[in-house]
């Protein structure tokens, strides 16, 4: 076997485990965690849109049951809202990019994710149990990077970033196209541009499968 042929064959084997790997414990304690920190990506996503149209962080708020609101009055509504799911892909791509092209340097993403995190929890979260896990969750982050290996850094970012990609497809579904009635980024936004809630998730699913086939095409190529 020629060794690119290795290399793939051996990269498919990797994502396969992974990707079963987080279906198979979803709904666990083990990937609780993640699922949270997912949804506070999410929350800092609209937040860093409406700073970035003329508006401002007022509060991001996150549940045990994995909700989460972002208060950031002013700025552009339309890329506000549609910032969350999109925001989530992107957050997933960069940490998934940075785990194969950075190398030994990959670390330096894993501290910088972790001091976001940890960062606009401080400034932000007032809520006693987002504020704990805010907190925690961005000094584990800093404290793999200093103190792990670069395998270990590949290894936590692949799986957050491959977390990330899966919770905004499988949150768009839940929250959008089977629940079409409930409170939602997708339903504000049909309130703002009169296009029905179904139409906002069926264009964010499908800009997000397109968005995590390219990703895996990018790495196949890669490997």
């Amino acid at each position: 076997m020629k060794p690119i042929a290795k290399r793939r064959l051996r990269f498919l084997a990797v994502f396969a485990a992974y990707f079963v790997g987080l279906w198979l414990l979803w709904n666990t304690p083990v990937v609780y965690p993640l699922k949270l920190f997912v949804v506070l990506l999410h929350e800092i996503s609209h937040g860093l849109a409406a700073v970035a149209t003329g508006g401002r962080i007022a509060a991001i708020e996150i549940t045990p049951l994995e909700g989460g609101v972002c208060r950031c009055p002013g700025g552009n509504a339309f890329l506000t809202l549609s910032a969350g799911y999109l925001g989530s892909l992107l957050w997933g791509g960069l940490m998934i990019w940075g785990a194969d092209r950075l190398g030994a340097r990959r670390d330096w993403l894993t501290a910088v994710v972790g001091l976001v995190a940890g960062g606009i929890t401080l400034l932000y979260v007032r809520q006693p149990f987002a504020l704990a896990f805010g907190l925690a969750f961005g000094a584990a982050l800093v404290a793999v990077a200093v103190r792990l290996g670069p395998v270990a850094n590949r290894a936590v970012l692949v799986g957050l970033g491959l977390t990330s990609c899966l919770y905004a497809i499988l949150d768009i579904k839940s929250d959008i196209l089977d629940r079409p009635l409930m409170t939602s980024d997708a339903s504000m936004l049909a309130r703002l541009t009169g296009v029905p809630t179904v139409v906002w998730g069926v264009l964010w699913i499908g800009a997000a499968l397109a968005f995590c086939t390219v990703l895996f095409r990018w790495a196949w190529r890669r490997a």
